[in-house]
This record gives structure tokens, C-alpha cells and sequence, in this order.
């Protein structure tokens, strides 16, 4: 629930700053994503994305703490 919640907020964030991006090469001062539905795909990218770093980060934590745990015995 917590990786969600991250990755909910994170795309967000990802969002605004690949639209800074984007401006700055371009040079514009403003952005049109030309409506809803493509921000809705942008985030939804940046949501999968950054879920699954956070999951692959889960899994290696855990690997991690078991190895230590077999190796100290």
C-alpha cells in the first residue's frame, strides 16, 4: 500500500518535471498536454514505472536481510 501510495505521489512529481524539461529544450514558457487523457497516460507510465523500482527494491531488501540472516549462523 505504502509502494502506491509513493508511486502515486511520485508520478506527480515526475510529471511536472519532465514538463520542465520538455520547456526548457523547447524554450517555451508553457506546456498543452491537449487534454485530459494524455496526462492520465503520462501518469499512469510514470505510476508503472516507479512501482516497479519500488517492488524490485523490496525484493532485493529482503534477499538482502535473508543472506545476512544464513550467513551469521
Amino acid at each position: 500500500m505504502i509502494r502506491v501510495a509513493f508511486s502515486s505521489f511520485g508520478a506527480i512529481i515526475l510529471i511536472v518535471i519532465e514538463s520542465y524539461i520538455a520547456m526548457y529544450l523547447k524554450g517555451s514558457s508553457t506546456i498543452q498536454f491537449g487534454g485530459l487523457s494524455p496526462v492520465i497516460s503520462i501518469w499512469a507510465m510514470n505510476f508503472f514505472l516507479l512501482f516497479t523500482m519500488f517492488t524490485h527494491y523490496k525484493i532485493w531488501k529482503e534477499n538482502r536481510e535473508v543472506t545476512k540472516e544464513n550467513t551469521s549462523v
